[in-house]
């Protein structure tokens, strides 16, 4: 499993990169909201990915904060939404709208994403109602596309736990507590910030 790709950034045309990795370019699909955070062309960057092997291709999905991977991971859990669905819906709105429709229901908004129709829209709602109780809306703050210093902050950040041990959900959870008043801040800040909060608790 290739679980995160660092390297210089070759090309870009949504929803495909490329990306140089020591020589090596890795193809890599990912959403509008990803490409949003990107870097320009000719610059380092720091991908979270989910690798997908099929009897006639290996796909690599990349994704600008563990957030977006974590609900592209739980979309594609869903009956009838494959990766294709999964990066049109994470397109369309970030993880923060999503989960917004989902806890009040709103089957109008979902449906006007491409590809989604009525009963996946509804399929949507009932299965992942219970999950995205566990995420943090409001971390969408430090990952838009207007805030890009700070989306790579968060990246390292959270990065930098996972290796320390803590587990990615845990992280995400984390960092979502303190980067919403942190916005400026360094990934070095956020990580201590990160441990006091939770030493704290």
């Amino acid at each position: 499993m290739i679980g995160r790709i660092r390297g210089i950034l070759l090309e870009k045309q949504a929803p495909y990169l490329l990306l140089d990795v020591q020589g090596v370019g890795y193809e890599i699909q990912a959403s509008l909201t990803t490409f949003f955070a990107l870097p320009e062309i000719g610059q380092p960057t720091t991908l979270h990915t989910h690798f997908v092997v099929r009897e006639d291709a290996q796909l690599l999905y990349g994704f600008s904060s563990l957030a977006e991977r974590q609900l592209f991971r739980e979309l594609i859990k869903v009956n009838g939404v494959g990766p294709k669905m999964a990066l049109a819906i994470l397109s369309g709105m970030n993880s923060a709208e999503f989960v917004h429709c989902v806890k009040s229901k709103d089957i109008a908004t979902l449906v006007r994403l491409p590809g989604v129709g009525k009963k996946t829209a509804e399929r949507l709602v009932v299965e992942m109602h219970d999950r995205v109780e566990k995420w943090a809306v409001g971390r969408e703050s430090a990952e838009s596309a207007d805030n890009q210093q700070g989306s790579r902050a968060v990246q390292e950040a959270e990065s930098a736990l996972i290796s320390l041990g803590y587990k990615e959900t845990e992280v995400v959870k984390m960092i979502a507590a303190v980067s919403s008043d942190n916005t400026a801040a360094s990934s070095a800040e956020l990580i201590r910030a990160a441990l006091k909060n939770k030493a704290a608790k």
